[in-house]
């Protein structure tokens, strides 16, 4: 799962991206409103974090135009305003959320957790034949045994097991997950398929990744 944090503290920002990344999200930082436009409009998001006092736009003013162009991904807004009447101004405005600093960890990726679950998830884990992805501990299990995913693993295999027998190509690997101002290679996506590959032997899986010559990769049954 991806997330842009448009924060102008830098420092807040810097910390709130490694929270991020240590709980397996990818994550992007804006510094300003209309950096943070440019980011929603032109990447691949599965939420957003914005402050509203923010220059050049504030984040209301970013919530506002992301609703009036139909993008409805969900928005925490993480802010000191905390008044009641600041709350019902962002609740109003579109965001999907609400959260007041000075914040708890525990409580930030809560939230993210709930303005991100869909309506059809009814817990943490997703289940694949024999192969069991639990979303709150990282752990890929199988009755075999159980690994723990690291960053990248993790998400690339939730995405798998989104979309079972759909093919996901190798660009839209690196942009939901490395961004497309990553300097690393395109074969990066290849390495860690393989991770979870091996990982998926050792389980003894009976779902395997499948390559798609020139379109991708999809998970599927290896009976299929």
């Amino acid at each position: 799962m991806r997330i842009l944090l448009a924060e102008d503290e830098r420092a807040l920002s810097k910390a709130i991206i490694k929270i991020l990344e240590k709980n397996n999200y990818s994550a992007d930082a804006a510094f300003d409103g209309q950096e943070a436009l440019d980011y929603l409009e032109s990447g691949n998001y599965d939420a957003a974090i914005l402050d509203i006092m923010m220059p050049k736009a504030d984040g209301i003013t970013v919530l506002k135009k992301l609703r009036a162009a139909g993008n409805n991904i969900p928005v925490l807004m993480l802010t000191a305003k905390s008044d009641i009447e600041d709350r019902v101004l962002g609740l109003d405005s579109g965001a999907n959320d609400y959260l007041p600093k000075p914040f708890d960890t525990r409580e930030l990726l809560a939230r993210i957790r709930s303005i991100t679950r869909t309506k059809t998830e009814t817990d943490t884990k997703l289940t694949l034949g024999n192969i069991t992805l639990d979303r709150a501990t990282f752990e890929l299990s199988s009755p075999a045994g159980s690994f723990r995913l690291a960053n990248k693993e993790y998400q690339m295999m939730e995405l798998f097991m989104h979309n079972p027998r759909q093919v996901i190509s190798t660009d839209m690997f690196m942009e939901k997950f490395w961004g497309w101002d990553t300097e690393a290679e395109i074969n990066v996506v290849w390495v860690y398929i393989s991770y979870l590959r091996k990982k998926l032997t050792a389980l003894g899986a009976n779902i395997q990744i499948k390559s798609s010559r020139n379109a991708g990769y999809c998970l599927e049954s290896c009976n299929d």
